[in-house]
């Protein structure tokens, strides 16, 4: 897939545009994408430039997303650097320069929630009404009675119900970090883990354990299963603040330094105190258990599905 970003885009014949923010790439922006071979998107989120005091936290980077919009397909994805100058531009503006003049749109797909130009003047009804290319509107999509936002995927993320949001973004959710030197503790306990620092800009799961496949690249290029932790370490007093512990199965390897990028699959427990460390241990190998087995069924899941569309 191709990225560019505004004004860099080549002439084209004609494009099919899916238009929207798409953080998380979920099932509702799935069918706003299906059929389109371009993608519109913004980099930064547009709250953070016209309510910075309400910005999100996103569901993926813009690296992430690229990758998820690729996965569908689309030939191309087109990048809009949304700043204060770009916030200005009337409605009418963004149609004319925008979607007519760079992109020679044809046909225009969006959600019936869209919103665009200076103070969000612009709706579906306003490209329904331009004649120069056709206008599909997708409504909002409902599972289980639910509609399928970024915001309730967030507020999923922060209860720590990662099976169902890995249900309604169609993939795991992803967090990735520089593994950082640790104190230790994990290896002293038999558990040698990788701390990591997460993008701040990114939702973080909330305090506890998870079953979690881990990948890089170097010598961790292939996924493995990780149990991991988030949170303050109750049963220490460790003064750090919070943390992201990976302990990885089945790898024994210096990753300090590296990227690594954790898929959250289930949440295994809360974090809680333990009165001695031989209790921890013990529910650390009851976590481990659990994380090969959930780790176990994901990929039996997924390999299933790649045999359903062959």
């Amino acid at each position: 897939m191709k990225i560019t970003r505004l004004p860099d885009v080549e002439r084209s014949e004609g494009r099919s545009v899916a238009v929207g923010t798409f953080d998380g790439v979920h099932l509702g922006h799935r069918e706003v994408i299906a059929g389109s071979d371009t993608v519109l998107t913004f980099d930064p989120h547009p709250v953070s430039v016209v309510a910075p005091q309400h910005t999100p936290k996103l569901l993926t980077t813009p690296e992430r997303k690229a990758e998820l919009i690729a996965s569908l397909g689309v030939r191309e994805l087109v990048v809009i650097p949304f700043d204060a100058e770009f916030a200005k531009r009337s409605a009418d503006e963004f149609v004319q320069d925008v979607l007519v003049g760079a992109l020679d749109a044809t046909r225009v797909a969006i959600g019936e929630n869209f919103r665009f130009g200076h103070k969000a003047q612009g709706d579906p009804r306003l490209l329904q009404a331009d004649g120069r290319f056709a206008t599909t509107v997708h409504p909002l999509l409902e599972v289980d009675g639910e509609i399928v936002s970024s915001s309730h995927i967030r507020g999923l993320v922060l209860a720590g119900d990662l099976a169902e949001v890995t249900r309604l973004l169609g993939a795991p959710f992803q967090l990735c970090g520089e593994v950082t030197q640790g104190d230790q503790r994990g290896r002293e306990l038999g558990f040698p883990t990788a701390n990591l620092v997460p993008d701040e800009a990114i939702a973080c799961p909330g305090h506890g354990v998870y079953a979690c496949l881990a990948y890089g690249r170097g010598p961790l290029s292939a996924p493995v299963p990780a149990a991991v932790s988030i949170g303050v370490r109750p049963t220490f007093q460790t003064g750090r603040g919070e943390l992201i512990e990976a302990y990885l199965l089945d790898f024994d390897g210096d990753l300090y330094g590296q990227t690594l990028c954790l898929e959250f699959l289930m949440r295994l427990r809360g974090e809680r105190r333990f009165d001695t460390a031989e209790a921890l241990i013990e529910q650390m190998h009851l976590d481990v258990a659990q994380t090969r087995e959930h780790v176990r069924q994901h990929q039996a899941r997924a390999t299933g599905a790649g045999s359903a569309t062959r």
